[in-house]
């Protein structure tokens, strides 16, 4: 039903973002990108639309939510092994950010840590072996 995901989030500092997720070696697309926001690609379909707090306000009469006090999503992003899980983890939090939780179910394992901003990202991944069997057993219960 859907090619892409575009997440948009209000930020304190764009600058600040920008370094924070190059980092952690996201790439931007300059095209999108400006003082006001930063187009993170988080994968080939997924973006991160990182907006100054109050040009972010103008998209939504909403009052913005401060991601650090107010959890307003949890963002989820699968990595290819725990390795890889671990390995951001890492990076972001060299990078300054603050650890939350850790998830480990011998087949899925999880971290999470939040952002410069208060935003919450979490890493997982999931044994292809396991998600393989679940899916073969989800067709037969069909």
């Amino acid at each position: 039903m859907h090619n892409m995901i575009f997440v948009n989030l209000p930020v304190a500092d764009v600058a600040r973002s920008r370094a924070f997720f190059t980092e952690l070696g996201y790439s931007v697309n300059e095209q999108f990108s400006d003082e006001r926001a930063v187009s993170l690609q988080l994968g080939d379909n997924i973006v991160a639309m990182l907006l100054e707090r109050d040009y972010f306000g103008s998209f939504h009469p909403a009052q913005t939510a401060d991601a650090a006090s107010t959890k307003e999503c949890i963002i989820c992003l699968d990595a290819d092994s725990r390795d890889s899980v671990d390995d951001l983890f890492d990076r972001a939090i060299a990078a300054g950010a603050s650890a939350g939780d850790t998830e480990d179910h011998g087949f899925m394992y999880g971290r999470s840590y939040n952002d410069l901003d208060g935003h919450a990202w979490q890493i997982m991944w999931m044994d292809p072996a396991t998600v393989a069997a679940g899916a073969e057993q989800t067709a037969a219960q069909a």
